[in-house]
């Protein structure tokens, strides 16, 4: 369909192999082959919130553990949404969006800037949810900023249970950058002051 953003990306490392497609003006369809379930379910809830087409097929080392399939996924996604952004030229840049999740509250805030930074602060959380370990989220999230140029605020407000705090971090991921990825129909050149980003 003519005018939609879309990137792709196919990354092999002696720890994996992963292709990641994303569609930037989707409906929100998700096609997850992980081998990481707990990613997909996540990943499918980015998709769906934030209307991204996207699908992730992976094959890891998850004999060794998830660590290097979900760091792996992180940088490719990022390399098909900074694929997908082009030039950046249009975009409203920056989103933020806050999610409950019952008893959770996750808060979202980034910027298209091409200057990667991440800053991730959340209650404490279980070493694992399911089989998941959850120090696994950060590290994706980490990986997606270097590799897709965006700086991501990430704050859990509060919470008690580990998967509503997780799930709403997707959530409001989506919505976020959802917002900073959508034309601003007043703009036609880069949304900075200095010509570039």
């Amino acid at each position: 369909m003519a005018g939609r953003r879309t990137g792709d990306v196919e990354r092999t490392t002696g720890e994996t192999r992963v292709s990641v497609e994303i569609c930037l003006d989707g409906t929100g369809s998700a096609d997850l082959e992980t081998g990481v379930p707990f990613l997909d379910h996540m990943l499918t809830l980015f998709a769906v919130h934030g209307l991204f087409d996207l699908k992730v097929k992976a094959k890891g080392d998850l004999e060794v553990d998830a660590h290097h399939t979900v760091e792996d996924i992180g940088i490719s996604m990022g390399l098909a949404l900074s694929k997908a952004l082009g030039d950046r030229k249009g975009i409203t840049r920056y989103g933020h969006f806050t999610v409950p999740m019952d008893e959770a509250l996750a808060c979202v805030t980034l910027d298209l800037s091409n200057r990667p930074f991440f800053v991730y602060n959340t209650p404490p959380m279980a070493e694992r949810t399911g089989e998941f370990e959850t120090q696994l989220v950060p590290e994706f999230f980490r990986a997606f900023c270097q590799h897709g140029g965006v700086t991501l605020h990430i704050r859990v407000l509060y919470g008690a249970n580990t998967h509503h705090m997780i799930e709403a971090i997707f959530k409001a991921f989506g919505r976020a950058l959802s917002a900073a990825v959508s034309l601003d129909p007043r703009r036609s050149g880069i949304p900075s002051s200095k010509g570039t980003l």
